[in-house]
């Protein structure tokens, strides 16, 4: 069965094939030609960095463009950082840009790497376990986080290493609710947010233990989080919208079978609206710049809310 990573990436794949030609062309350009000398990728300020090439390669694998000399120059810079010790986040881009490597052009990052390192891999996620069942965001965090403990689930499934005691995790995300539905990133957060929501319904789906209360109530959240542009916003504290609370609430919401409570139509506008011409996106409207990851939003969008406007 593919982990939650490898089945949104063929979700995307199959709805991104559906996009004009010249549109998957624009993008395909954007993302080959951010790549760097040294096979990374890199955000708006420094140097190639795992997080950047990561969605890099996320883009390059639903656009189809994952191969050849790309793929080579990618696989070596990422073979530069097996033996660093990394952030959870980092981590996880450097374990699922192999996995993408590997599925896409045939390159196993890990084929010269001891038979142990799955189990090096899941005792060190094991440190950042807390007592209320969830992950803080590294070893010094005191408080779990919704999104990093989402984060530790997603390397379990792609190092084929089990959760302990889901029973635990399951707790912890559900204490993670906020009054008024979606839920929090720490316990210390007075609201919910967009993106800590979609992270704790990921877990739920991936442990199946999502119940229809918590569906519901988390698609009427998400609805509330619908600007007048078009697209959603982080919580109700930021009054626009932007393209990674757009690409994550209308997934859930797609996942929770919710999609049609939102107008997509005009979610898809506002996405359309931040696209670059030259391929790329912007973050929102104030946005003056663009990167790698708001570009793997941005296709995400079009390809899943044209995918679903179009059948509503």
């Amino acid at each position: 069965m593919p982990t939650y990573l490898e089945d949104l990436t063929i979700r995307l794949a199959i709805a991104v094939a559906e996009l004009p030609e010249v549109v998957r062309q624009r993008h395909a350009a954007y993302v080959l030609a951010a790549q760097r000398d040294d096979g990374g990728f890199a955000g708006r300020e420094g140097g190639s960095d795992l997080y950047y090439t990561g969605f890099a390669l996320r883009s390059l694998a639903v656009l189809g463009e994952l191969h050849g000399d790309t793929a080579e120059r990618s696989a070596a810079f990422l073979r530069g950082r097996l033996t660093g010790r990394e952030s959870i986040v980092d981590f996880l881009s450097l374990i699922y840009g192999a996995a993408l490597l590997d599925s896409a052009a045939g390159i196993d990052l890990f084929a010269d790497a001891p038979d142990s390192w799955r189990d090096a891999v899941a005792n060190a996620m094991a440190e950042l376990r807390r007592d209320d069942g969830g992950y803080a965001k590294g070893p010094e965090g005191m408080a779990s986080s919704t999104y990093h403990t989402f984060l530790v689930l997603l390397c379990l499934q792609l190092i084929e290493r089990p959760l302990p005691a889901p029973d635990r995790l399951t707790d912890f995300i559900m204490s993670q609710r906020a009054e008024g539905g979606g839920f929090r990133e720490i316990r210390a957060s007075k609201r919910a947010g967009t993106n800590p929501t979609a992270a704790a319904i990921g877990a739920l789906r991936t442990l199946d233990a999502l119940d229809d209360e918590t569906r519901e109530s988390t698609i009427d959240f998400l609805f509330e989080m619908q600007t007048d542009e078009g697209g959603l916003r982080a919580n109700t504290r930021i009054p626009i919208a932007d393209l990674l609370s757009t690409f994550t609430g209308t997934l859930t919401l797609i996942d929770l079978g919710g999609a049609d409570e939102i107008d997509l139509a005009a979610a898809l506008r506002f996405a359309k609206s931040l696209e670059l011409a030259e391929g790329g996106f912007h973050g929102a409207l104030w946005d003056a710049a663009a990167d790698v990851e708001y570009s793997f939003y941005g296709l995400g969008c079009l390809a899943l809310l044209g995918s679903h406007a179009s059948n509503a």
